[in-house]
């Protein structure tokens, strides 16, 4: 008997919890089939699969199942599951990624190779090709076309034999039944030494829809991460702090609530707790979103994948590897992930009436021509046609056509695309919520009053910043332009560094480190928001404001994006003070501050039951349960990697224009999708009385394919160079 024990969760509700990665599942039918066949069984309580990670979590009744039913239920229902690891999960997709590729490049070869061969026989059909040499090129393309469409379809043929072993149906099987009796025919008709073969129309169509599922492949892989990427801001192991103050490094996870942890200078903080002794600046950027350090002295309260910047901190454990505001922020990513995975692509929407219309109609042709005392191979040919002219090409090239062109007109543009279904929740959006820390402002703290400061104390304080590490410091050696450190600087931790050059005494770090306190009172009425830090050079004393500006170009964004009908919000962690100053000087009237992660995802989830279509614009760890719960989002390329994992695009640079022109091409590609699927609903119209008429030969339904699918990819193409002409025509929700 299978042990899964030791990967299911108990919860305290009674329940009982498990993560399964899921093989063979491709669309929202194949999620509503496992679904709605796992809550058949007794005592289950809730079955959810994440299509983008195609993964399963099932809950039950905790003690009343043995969670290998599980897995075999799912196999009951046509699919694989296994136990859900991370690094298992992350091997399968990139083996998965390479599969396809292989099968692509078959697939490409093979296509471009029996074409050549195809135009040789077209040309000579109508001049002087003698029988025997168009037989040799219909056997030599058979010889090319054969083993690779048996090794290159692997992809459509498994999916599609799973399906039917399922007593199911998908997109995949009218593709298999099309290219193997393509091929079946194509064999036939050379061994009886016919005019015509179409070995070529298979293994296009093949190349065709194989670019379509790498490109879906390759997104999926970008968006695989976020498990990865908490697990990063998670402190493995913590010091511990023992009765008679030994230190002993100790797994996290063996640490429970009263226990004593040190956490040196620099260092990640492991647990969620309260300061017991010292006293240090702690960077709660990645938390909640706030610019400036906050100080932590006895009685303070820490949390887990916060950085201790300047001081030795002693402090005691409240909640360890599990219950912390990280783990909070991890469920709350999940939950909204798994929501958002739930989409329903255009593609899957149209595909779903396709297959089983196709089966329908091929199949009546072939009894409805045998019925009117026409012959089996007349009436076999005949049905073939019609399953050639409406095999799904240019309904599978439809979505994958814009996608790819979009892709490289929004990689132009400064964005790069995690999802394929971004495009379209992209070009529905009417409302759109930015964070404010690092994403309207840029995320490198800037010096504010450097027109107060002579440009010789400038340099010579970023000389001796060069000795230290603290973040304030590495920002000022930026700003001053500093290269050469000074020699002997020494640190004291948690209050600066000092040198003596030249004759000179030179301190740099906290006003009282440099008796700095009257002109760091100044500065802070001032500059309310920013943060400051002191140089003294002997005695005599200069304070330097450093603060995040706003993007250069985020007033003429917010301006467009007005124009265009869009509604506009900030939601942040930041203090009230520094939220409120970003708002008005952008001329945005709805922002909150001070805002959780749990309460931005609230905020969303009401725009959202309002009818609201959010895109959401972040870059924090706090950030991306939010980002992961809005219709869509996007984050700038300085954000957490969390966050980046989190979003469906990441904008490159230090501007805010690459948004402004993501909404464009999304709008002109959803456009472009629509069309091609109407092309390919007209086209098959058109061609399939004809084709059922008996009107149409394979090879003319072949050339008909070909051709609805270049139709479907020039217009396709029309997206790129519509994404040069973005202005005020371009798309407006409303």
């Amino acid at each position: 008997m299978r042990d899964f024990s030791h990967f299911v969760k108990h919860g305290a509700a009674g329940t009982a919890t498990m993560d399964l990665a899921l093989e063979g599942v491709s669309c929202m039918g194949c999620v509503a089939k496992i679904e709605r066949g796992l809550v058949t069984l007794p005592d289950i309580v809730k079955a959810r699969v994440n299509l983008t990670e195609r993964r399963l979590a099932v809950e039950w009744k905790d003690g009343k199942l043995d969670p290998a039913r599980i897995v075999d239920r799912v196999a009951e229902l046509g699919y694989r599951a296994h136990p859900y690891e991370v690094a298992r999960a992350e091997a399968s997709e990139a083996k998965e990624t390479r599969f396809l590729l292989r099968c692509l490049g078959v697939a490409a070869f093979a296509a471009m190779n029996v074409m050549l061969l195809s135009v040789s026989v077209w040309s000579g059909n109508v001049s002087d090709i003698s029988p025997e040499q168009r037989d040799f090129f219909h056997w030599l393309s058979a010889l090319i076309a054969l083993p690779a469409a048996a090794y290159s379809g692997r992809p459509f043929f498994r999916s599609a034999l799973q399906a039917l072993a399922a007593r199911r149906t998908n997109m995949d099987v009218p593709i298999s039944i099309g290219i193997t009796l393509a091929l079946g025919l194509s064999v036939y008709e050379t061994w009886h030494h016919a005019e015509h073969a179409y070995f070529d129309a298979s293994v296009m169509l093949i190349t065709f829809l194989l670019i379509g599922r790498v490109l879906d492949q390759s997104m999926r892989r970008r968006t695989a991460a976020i498990a990865t990427n908490l697990a990063a801001l998670r402190a493995d192991m913590a010091t511990k702090i023992g009765d008679r103050d030994e230190l002993t490094e100790t797994p996290v996870a063996a640490l429970v609530p009263g226990d004593l942890v040190l956490v040196r200078p620099g260092e990640r903080i492991s647990v969620d707790g309260f300061v017991v002794t010292g006293a240090s600046e702690i960077d709660n950027s990645l938390i909640t979103g706030e610019t400036a350090y906050r100080m932590a002295d006895p009685g303070s309260s820490v949390f887990a994948g916060t950085l201790n910047v300047s001081g030795l901190l002693r402090v005691r454990v409240a909640a360890p590897a599990k219950g912390t505001l990280l783990d909070e922020i991890a469920r709350l990513l999940e939950k909204a992930t798994e929501a958002r995975a739930r989409y329903v692509q255009l593609a899957d929407r149209a595909a779903a009436l396709y297959a089983p219309v196709v089966h329908a109609t091929a199949l009546a042709t072939l009894v409805g021509w045998l019925v009117l005392g026409a012959s089996l191979h007349d009436a076999l040919v005949t049905a073939i046609a019609v399953l050639i002219i409406t095999c799904p090409c240019a309904l599978g090239l439809a979505i994958p056509a814009v996608q790819v062109v979009t892709v490289g007109a929004l990689f132009r543009a400064g964005v790069l695309l995690n999802k394929g279904d971004a495009i379209e929740r992209l070009a529905d959006v009417d409302m759109i919520v930015f964070d404010k820390t690092g994403t309207l402002t840029v995320p490198e703290p800037q010096i504010v009053n450097q027109a107060d400061i002579a440009a010789d104390v400038l340099q010579l304080a970023g000389r001796l910043a060069l000795g230290s590490k603290h973040p304030l410091a590495v920002a000022l050696v930026k700003a001053s332009g500093a290269a050469e450190p000074l020699p002997e600087v020494n640190e004291q931790p948690g209050q600066g560094v000092a040198a003596f050059f030249d004759g000179h005494a030179l301190r740099l770090g906290s006003a009282a480190f440099c008796d700095a306190w009257s002109e760091i009172a100044e500065i802070n009425r001032r500059f309310p928001e920013a943060s400051v830090i002191a140089f003294a050079c002997d005695g005599v004393a200069v304070v330097f404001a450093l603060q995040q500006r706003i993007r250069d170009d985020a007033r003429q964004v917010m301006d467009t994006l007005r124009h265009r009908g869009y509604d506009l919000a900030i939601l942040s962690g930041d203090r009230d003070t520094a939220v409120k100053t970003a708002a008005d000087a952008l001329g945005v009237k709805a922002w909150l501050a001070d805002q959780s992660p749990a309460q931005k995802i609230a905020r969303i989830e009401d725009l959202r039951s309002a009818g609201r279509r959010v895109l959401m614009v972040g870059d924090g760890l706090n950030d991306a349960p939010s980002l992961a719960a809005a219709n869509v989002s996007m984050s700038p390329v300085s954000a957490t990697f969390l966050a980046q994992s989190a979003s469906d695009a990441i904008f490159l640079g230090e501007r805010l224009e690459p948004v402004v022109q993501a909404l464009s091409v999304a709008g002109r590609a959803r456009r472009a999708m629509r069309q091609n699927l109407w092309l390919a609903v007209v086209y098959n119209c058109l061609a399939l009385p004809i084709a059922i008429a008996g009107f149409v030969t394979p090879l003319i339904a072949a050339a008909a394919m070909s051709g609805s699918s270049i139709l479907v990819t020039a217009n396709a193409l029309r997206v790129r160079q519509a994404s040069s002409l973005i202005g005020p025509r371009a798309h407006a929700p409303h």
